[in-house]
């Protein structure tokens, strides 16, 4: 992910948080944000310590990270997602973290399909 397309300052967090709209499943919470006038979409990651290890955390947050570059055209553009792992999220592995959020992703009604 470039730059651009993350969400790293903790305001931002926070207004996603505030008014932002969350959709959850036993893996992970997204919240989302349209944002006007915003060509691409940004996305947060939040991988706590009870996920495990930090070479655990890691894992976690690049597999979200590949499961939204493969998905990129078929997600709305003008939106911040901020992504929250849950403890379950550590024993997934990629195929089924992408499953799994495509599954909340479809709840949230942000893919095109």
């Amino acid at each position: 992910m470039k730059k651009r397309q993350r969400v790293k300052k903790n305001e931002d967090f926070q207004l996603v948080f505030k008014k932002g709209k969350s959709f959850a499943n036993r893996q992970f919470v997204i919240y989302c944000l349209p944002k006007e006038g915003q060509a691409e979409f940004r996305i947060g990651l939040s991988v706590g310590k009870k996920i495990g290890k930090a070479v655990t955390r890691v894992q976690v947050k690049r597999y979200i990270r590949q499961v939204f570059l493969e998905l990129k055209d078929q997600l709305k553009h003008d939106m911040d997602y901020v992504i929250i792992a849950r403890i379950p999220a550590a024993t997934l592995d990629f195929h089924e973290t992408k499953k799994s959020l495509e599954h909340v992703l479809k709840i949230a009604k942000v893919l095109k399909r």
